[in-house]
């Protein structure tokens, strides 16, 4: 117990941590291992029964795990700007160091199994094509641009470094910092009003980015104690998320509905998770949810490999014919289970040691 504690607890150099933050992640994470599982069992299952139904619903839920990561890198990075000016050749460094290490060892792996298995590859044969498409890749453009992904999940990664180069020029430009308090959460609030609007009259875009600013406006309501206390509504309200994207998804009408409610319904669960100390924050508080949050990151890379080389030997034991429906709920905790695997290794030897263990000062 004592070295899986050592190793699954990470440092918090200069700054207070907040416990229930690395549980969400780690729920977050596991809604979105629950997407892929569905995706690659999808074949196994009968059509037309209630497993496969909910299958489907599972993965519209598993989908908004990623924008529970957005509220929290918005919370994080943008009260780590606002607080006091940091240079920005640090600051993005320590970006660079907090995401790069990690990517760069997966990615790698990925243009290793591109080139032994030239079918599964998505890089184009041609050369030119080939090498400008794994440069893109690199710099993190799929996601913002319209680009194939090499690792399927790291369009993610070009929301969170667009974010990343966009609050501290915001903040810069703006003098976000000489603003009054309630001076900043109007402007974010009306950002977000325009920007829903926008997306309400049906323009496209990447209107997930708008997570970010709900977290935005949970840091500065938190740090200015716009809220002291509040009924313990937290865990209703993520309850009320998941309902609401499995009715949308049922009735059809996803959409920016979708993204409007989870926006209020996160901001909702993760103010009472930071700012009280009841059961919902006991909950997310939880050792085995911390752990896998504070690798989640090595988690989000690594586990859609893990998870097709985990679905490949299935086949060749157990090949699929679409008649099963148990199989779908009595394979998720063993196949869960072993993503872990490989996301530990990648956790102790890349990401902790280079990301997260801070050997000089950014």
């Amino acid at each position: 117990m004592n070295w899986i504690r050592n190793t699954f607890e990470i440092p918090h150099a200069n700054h207070k941590s907040i416990i229930a933050m690395e549980g969400i992640r780690g729920f977050a994470v596991f809604l979105v291992f629950l997407v892929h599982y569905v995706t690659l069992i999808e074949p196994w299952l009968l059509g037309g029964t209630a497993t496969s139904q909910a299958a489907t619903y599972i993965r519209s839920i598993g989908n908004i795990g990623v924008d529970l990561f957005f509220v929290l890198s918005g919370y994080l990075i943008y009260g780590m700007l606002i607080q006091k000016h940091r240079p920005f050749k640090n600051y993005i460094l320590r970006r660079i160091q907090r995401i790069y290490p990690t990517f760069s060892v997966v990615f790698i792996i990925y243009l290793v199994l591109s080139a032994l298995f030239p079918g599964e590859s998505k890089i184009p044969t041609e050369w030119k094509d080939g090498v400008i498409f794994v440069i893109q890749n690199y710099l993190l453009m799929p996601g913002i641009f319209d680009i194939t992904a090499i690792i399927t999940v790291a369009w993610s990664l070009s929301y969170e470094f667009f974010y990343y180069l966009l609050i501290p020029l915001l903040i810069a430009v703006l003098s976000m910092r000489s603003w009054k308090a309630h001076y900043r959460v109007l402007f974010f609030i009306i950002v977000t009003l325009l920007f829903f609007y926008y997306f309400a009259a049906g323009h496209n875009g990447p209107i997930r980015l708008l997570m970010f600013v709900s977290g935005i406006l949970l840091y500065e309501t938190i740090q200015n104690k716009f809220v002291t206390n509040m009924p313990p509504i937290g865990l209703l309200a993520l309850v009320l998320a998941i309902i609401s994207v499995v009715a949308l998804k049922a009735t059809g009408y996803e959409g920016w509905w979708k993204y409007g409610l989870i926006y209020v319904l996160f901001f909702i669960f993760c103010l009472e998770c930071f700012l009280l100390s009841g059961f919902t924050t006991r909950l997310f508080s939880s050792s085995p949810l911390r752990w896998l949050g504070n690798m989640s990151y090595s988690y989000y890379l690594i586990h859609g490999l893990s998870l097709k080389f985990i679905f490949i030997l299935l086949e060749k034991v157990y090949p699929a014919q679409n008649t099963d429906t148990l199989i779908f709920w009595l394979l998720v905790p063993l196949i869960f289970s072993l993503t872990l695997v490989p996301s530990t290794i990648l956790f102790v030897y890349i990401e902790k040691p280079y990301s997260l263990i801070r050997k000089s000062k950014l």
